[in-house]
């Protein structure tokens, strides 16, 4: 794997919470998706970074770097998050006259509050993948 198609892939993945990158984004992504293989390769022993990232690993290290980016973005521009969808989730299901609802208590939920949610799940997804990947270093 290279930065460039990580880099590919985080855009991407920004753009399925209707987050698009501008030019002036590019150096911080550049910076977090650097960031994000290297915590990868650091935490499984992969002596050649990025290179030794294997295609499994691909979409957690791209979540560790938009979890990083959306921080970065949060902390230095929250204006440019107000387009972001923080209501993906399916939270109620109506069928005929009978309703299902799966996302109790988050309704209460501010915007900042959803949003620090889903920071914090996008730098620990994956864990479990990376143990799986870890080696032994001599």
């Amino acid at each position: 794997m290279t930065i460039e198609e990580l880099n590919s892939l985080v855009e991407m993945r920004l753009l399925t919470f209707g987050y698009t990158v501008t030019e002036a984004d590019q150096k911080i992504l550049s910076y977090v998706t650097g960031r994000a293989a290297q915590y990868v390769c650091t935490f499984c022993n992969f002596p050649h970074c990025p290179d030794d990232i294997p295609s499994s690993l691909q979409y957690v290290t791209a979540d560790y770097a938009v979890g990083d980016f959306l921080q970065h973005k949060k902390t230095f521009a929250p204006d440019d998050l107000t387009n972001l969808n923080l209501d993906l989730a399916v939270k109620q299901i109506t069928t005929g006259d009978t309703t299902t609802v799966f996302a109790t208590g988050e309704g209460s939920q501010t915007d900042e509050q959803k949003l620090n949610s889903f920071i914090s799940y996008l730098m620990t997804y994956g864990k479990h993948e990376l143990h799986s990947h870890r080696r032994v270093k001599w």
